[in-house]
């Protein structure tokens, strides 16, 4: 994190209508530099409708399965693989030894 990133977080998000609300910083203990500055934003308008845990499951099965018009086309759909066997298939072990 620099100065030069945060004006341009910060431009940038001016520029797309937003208003800057708050800065906080993220300290690390060996330095007395931050090390991450989270950039908060607020816009007037509309506010986006929220949904409900069964409707945010159904877009997300939706966008993952490549039904509709929000769809994601592309590489075959997320499977869940444990963290041991994805170190595996990365390393090319496809044995598991």
């Amino acid at each position: 994190m620099d100065e030069g990133s945060l004006a341009r977080a910060v431009n940038e998000g001016v520029g797309l209508g937003w208003t800057l609300e708050h800065v906080q910083f993220a300290m690390r203990e060996s330095s007395k530099r931050p090390a991450m500055a989270f950039v908060f934003f607020v816009r007037e308008g509309e506010p986006v409708p929220v949904r409900t845990a069964e409707e945010a499951t159904s877009h997300l099965r939706r966008l993952a399965e490549g039904d509709g018009p929000d769809s994601v086309s592309g590489p075959a759909p997320l499977r869940a693989v444990s963290p041991i066997d994805r170190l595996r298939e990365l390393a090319g072990d496809e044995e598991g030894s």
